[in-house]
């Protein structure tokens, strides 16, 4: 709490400063001035929350500085000291709503009882503050959810919440809607509710209001109002105050829709917002979209990108160790989708599935492990192609895998064809609590003995140290993402018993789960 102290006799305001223990009362700043016109400029700038005052000073009175600070700091709450048993100041001082009138000679007991029923008001007048502020704010999200959705099916409702939150000319105001869609779920809802008070203040620069809602938890949603249409410059500099927020929360696009008239058509307005967002992928993160972007961006594909001449021309371009062709062939697919507003997400992601399915079966056909090229079983590639946030992010994922791909054959002497294909099934099977040596075994057709001899004699470690030591790896792989419990990596790389899994993991890496993980996120 702050504390503002007004006198025109310094030995008043020492005197004041030092006989009490302001830090009991939670006091944690005293600012001091030595006349009314300096206690205004300073509550100007530090913002107190109790303000002690002398009534009669030189330039500016307290009761003329308290009525100024009023306008600002209505919050505020303000003790007045004097010496003058005058009425009039007296009954200024009621109007302005000071809480105490304390005489002089001062009591520093009587000034202690003082400040202190003052916070205690000033709790209540905060209290209720947040109470009414939240009250606000869930009947302005319930308004903004309702503007996604078509005005018929909800008329009465918006027309009931419009007079609740005093929306002057609903029907016939100028609305736009922004959405924000984030590559991260962690922003914090105390941390959002500030930053709309914020945008709230920012876009009333504009005559605009706003009404705000999270949906499925990637978008937010920024419904904007006003008497009359905001100019272009107006809704740039709208989206640059958005970006300049998101962009410290992680990767972040934003679209905006039509201006429309009239709360009816907010939803329209809101569609093509959506609509302009579904084409985000294909651009690069911080991307500002809207109608006139996502119509300068369609284009036609080359018909020799089909997806059967793609995997053919790809599968061909591996075999044949081109990999200066596959560079210029991957290029190619860039330019051919990168913001190309007539393609749709998930075909696309479909077709890096395939092309990455094609590179794997090469890699199977050429005898490289698993391991060297980083591959992991078939869901956990659909997971990690699901998770590109943009374009550009899956096709520096196929790239970097295509260059693997061609380093390892370029370094990598082709394992004895067994010793591979138990490799391979060890690849795409560890997750199975229940795989055993006898499993293997019976999938490469040799006995399990035999296998066990075998694969010793090949690799220097015994297929049961090979098990651990690849589900150990990849448990430590899934510990360097926050996103997975560790009773779920235990599960993921085949233990059943969670104490088993963190006594087989401190023997590997000489920490349990949870400490390494401490480690390696810091």
């Amino acid at each position: 709490m702050k504390l503002l102290i007004v006198d025109d006799e310094t030995l008043t305001r020492e005197g004041l400063v030092s006989s009490i223990d302001w830090k009991s009362l939670g006091i944690t700043e005293i600012f001091q001035a030595d006349d009314g016109l300096n206690g205004l400029q300073i509550a100007r700038r530090q913002k107190p929350d109790i303000i002690l005052s002398d009534v009669r000073m030189p330039r500016m009175d307290g009761i003329h500085m308290a009525r100024e600070i009023e306008s600002f700091l209505p919050d505020a709450t303000i003790i007045f000291m004097s010496g003058y048993s005058d009425k009039e100041y007296l009954k200024a001082a009621i109007k302005l709503k000071a809480i105490d009138y304390v005489e002089k000679p001062l009591d520093p007991e009587e000034i202690y009882e003082a400040v202190k029923n003052a916070l205690f008001r000033l709790e209540q007048t905060m209290r209720t503050r947040r109470n009414e502020n939240l009250y606000s704010l869930e009947t302005s999200s319930h308004l903004a959810l309702l503007l996604t959705m078509p005005y018929k099916e909800h008329e009465g409702q918006i027309a009931s919440l419009t007079d609740e939150l005093h929306v002057p000319s609903a029907s016939d105001g100028c609305y736009v809607t922004y959405i924000v869609k984030l590559n991260s779920t962690d922003s914090n809802p105390l941390k959002m509710q500030e930053f709309y008070a914020g945008f709230q203040k920012f876009v009333s620069r504009y005559h605009l209001r706003a009404f705000y809602i999270r949906s499925h938890v990637l978008y937010h949603v920024f419904h904007l109002m006003g008497s009359h249409a905001p100019s272009t410059v107006t809704l740039s500099d709208v989206e640059t105050f958005l970006a300049e927020f998101f962009q410290n929360l992680g990767e972040y696009y934003i679209s905006h829709g039509e201006l429309v008239s009239g709360i009816s058509h907010v939803y329209q307005s809101y569609a093509s917002a959506v609509v302009y967002m579904q084409s985000c992928f294909f651009f690069a993160p911080g991307t500002r979209l809207n109608g006139e972007l996502i119509a300068d961006c369609k284009r036609e594909l080359p018909k020799d990108l089909s997806s059967e001449n793609l995997l053919h021309d790809f599968s061909n371009l591996l075999m044949e160790k081109g990999e200066e062709d596959c560079e210029r062939f991957l290029s190619s697919l860039h330019g051919a989708f990168s913001k190309n507003t007539t393609l749709l997400p998930n075909h696309i992601k479909d077709t890096y599935y395939k092309l990455f399915n094609t590179l794997n079966g090469c890699r199977q056909k050429r005898l490289l492990s698993t391991d060297t090229l980083s591959f992991e079983k078939e869901e956990n590639v659909m997971d990690a192609l699901e998770r590109c946030f943009s374009f550009d992010e899956l096709h520096r994922l196929l790239t970097e895998k295509t260059r693997l791909f061609f380093h390892a054959l370029t370094n990598y002497d082709p394992e004895d064809s067994t010793i591979f294909k138990i490799k391979e099934y060890v690849s795409m099977h560890y997750a199975k609590d229940t795989l055993s040596i006898k499993e293997i075994s019976e999938h490469v057709y040799l006995s399990a003995s035999y296998v066990c001899t075998y694969f010793k004699a090949q690799t220097g470690q015994t297929l049961n140290q090979y098990l651990t030591e690849y589900r150990m790896e990849r448990a430590m792989q899934l510990l360097a993402d926050k996103r997975y419990q560790i009773t779920e990596i235990s599960s993921r790389v085949g233990y059943h018993d969670d104490n088993y899994f963190s006594k087989s993991f401190r023997k590997f890496t000489g920490l349990s789960p949870s400490k390494y993980r401490e480690k390696i996120l810091g």
